[in-house]
């Protein structure tokens, strides 16, 4: 009865003696606000990519490993030199805002690992600002196109990057530089045909102004030939009798001769006075 009940002791012993190695062994860690954690068990399946760690505080079993992974929002910035469609060499300042899938940490370690951004997003960007400018000439991308150049390499990326658990949040183009001639002969062309739009603008307007003139001188012709043809005698002597009829009303003295015949039967005004 004693040999058994020191061996009962002896295996609870063992076993307490491996759970106390075991926890002071054990792995105590803070999981921050904006991470996720992915555990690889040893003993067990491997990655668990089922379970993502949540912020907070965890223990971890000496013999397993837990992956920390910030999923904030991180910027890539990126400075490369790309060829336009004509063969001209193009330097372009991309940043690309992305964020890791919070659900997917597991398939991004398995995948990738923490160095993602080296291993996925950086070389997905500069292929894709690579196809993209490529299309274009420079002076497509130096006056009208930025913005074009810019949804397309946003939607070449977007697709690419969701298919790897990533989330495109922006792409940034901040600047294009062309070599200084072609620059300069871009800047030149684009202000001489910015002088030929002002210079049609202004024949337009004086185009408009003498059409303006044109149709008012015409107008006026023609308002003159319809009241000089509706001017008959008839029409001056009754205009001429409604003038002596208000002349007779006015306080003034004066001696009004009605019917003259040199006049065509005119009213004449031969003298009047205060």
């Amino acid at each position: 009865m004693n040999q058994k009940k020191y061996m009962t002791l002896g295996i609870v012993g063992f076993f307490l003696l491996i759970a106390i190695i075991m926890f002071s062994n054990a792995t105590f860690l803070t999981i921050e606000a904006g991470e996720r954690g992915v555990l690889f068990r040893t003993f067990g399946d491997g990655l668990d990519k089922s379970n993502i760690y949540q912020p907070g505080f965890h223990m971890v079993a000496p013999w397993n490993t837990m992956y920390v992974y910030d999923v904030r929002e991180a910027q890539l910035e990126e400075e490369m030199e790309v060829l336009s469609s004509n063969g001209l060499n193009i330097k372009v300042d991309v940043t690309a805002r992305i964020r890791p899938n919070y659900g997917q940490i597991g398939d991004i370690h398995e995948t990738f690992g923490r160095e993602y951004m080296d291993r996925l997003v950086r070389p997905e960007v500069r292929s894709a600002v690579r196809q993209v400018i490529g299309k274009f000439t420079p002076e497509e991308l130096y006056s009208t196109k930025r913005d074009e150049v810019q949804t397309l390499i946003t939607e070449e990326l977007t697709n690419v990057l969701a298919k790897n658990y990533i989330d495109l949040r922006a792409i940034l183009i901040r600047d294009i530089e062309l070599p200084e001639k072609v620059r300069t002969a871009i800047e030149e062309k684009l202000e001489a045909e910015q002088g030929s739009l002002k210079y049609e603008y202004i024949l337009t307007r004086e185009k408009q102004e003498a059409e303006r003139r044109l149709i008012e001188a015409q107008a006026k012709a023609d308002a003159n030939r319809i009241l000089s043809a509706s001017l008959s005698d008839k029409i001056l002597q009754d205009k001429g009798i409604e003038a002596t009829l208000e002349l007779s009303k006015s306080p003034n003295s004066k001696v009004i001769v009605v019917g003259g015949s040199d006049n065509g039967g005119l009213p004449l005004i031969l003298g009047g006075g205060n």
